[in-house]
């Protein structure tokens, strides 16, 4: 659903990108440089008061549904947790053609990065995907790294989409509720290439939260981008509870089926896990 208006301004939006570069951060989910966020707007917004160096930028493929929006993602190898304290140093703003082919580069004259995020073709393909198949004029993207969900994927087992929610959807209320699709999983697939891209789309459709294995997940939400940290947060207190559970001697209970069933029926979760 589109958002309503009035629509957030500039500097709202990048105080909420900052807010949740933060999060991420302050999960151990983006260690140095990892991690990487982006918004699509699809309202007018002048980027130039904070982003006034403007260069042509070649996009990494054509996404027509998102022609004449912007997209403001954060640079290559800048920490999420400094975002924050300097935007404009650590942000760009992608002002996309009315052709969906060509586009812009806005920075700063602070900018620290040469280039935008080396995973931008994903981010620009889920929200092409995305604007595409829903109408929304919001969405929001976030790749970290939640060192629990990972360790987790290193596991053959896990690495199976049903165990994984078993296992993770067990151990609060709230996981479900929040995460009703559940988590989905992607082997390993090369980072930045053009098979994770394809794959990534894919499952993104299902579900709000994918586990790429080995190497961290991809949220996205047509809310706000701090909804869509929330939802690495939920997934990633999940598995810190299936990791404790897996080093203790698996002996947690954990939620019943039907225990889970009764907080599905109660809180009227469109689910079809349980």
């Amino acid at each position: 659903m589109p958002l309503p208006e009035p629509f957030p301004e500039l500097d709202e939006l990048i105080t909420s990108i900052g807010e949740a570069g933060h999060r991420v951060a302050a999960m151990d989910a983006s260690e140095g440089g990892a991690g990487n966020l982006s918004v699509c707007l699809g309202w007018p917004v002048e980027v130039r008061r904070r982003f006034p160096n403007g260069e042509d930028f070649t996009l990494p493929q054509p996404a027509p549904n998102l022609a004449g929006r912007v997209v403001l993602v954060t640079g290559s190898g800048r920490r999420l947790r400094d975002i924050r304290q300097d935007p404009e140093a650590n942000l760009a703003a992608v002002v996309m053609g009315e052709d969906g082919r060509t586009a812009r580069l806005y920075t700063s004259p602070r900018r620290l990065f040469e280039r935008v995020t080396s995973e931008f073709n994903s981010h620009l393909a889920v929200h092409d995907d995305q604007v595409g198949r829903s109408g929304t004029n919001f969405h929001a993207v976030v790749h970290a790294q939640p060192p629990h969900l990972t360790y987790l994927s290193h596991i053959a087992a896990y690495r199976d989409i049903r165990t994984l929610n078993e296992k993770l959807l067990r151990w609060q209320p709230e996981t479900i509720v929040n995460l009703p699709e559940g988590v989905g999983v992607l082997p390993f697939i090369l980072p930045g290439s053009p098979a994770l891209m394809a794959a990534n789309i894919e499952a993104l459709r299902e579900h709000r939260v994918v586990l790429w294995s080995k190497h961290g997940v991809m949220a996205r939400s047509d809310v706000s981008i701090t909804r869509a940290v929330d939802r690495v947060e939920y997934a990633e207190t999940a598995a810190k509870y299936e990791h404790l559970d897996l080093t203790s001697g698996g002996k947690g209970e954990g939620l019943s089926r039907d225990e889970l069933r009764e907080v599905v029926e109660a809180f009227g979760v469109p689910t079809k896990l349980i």
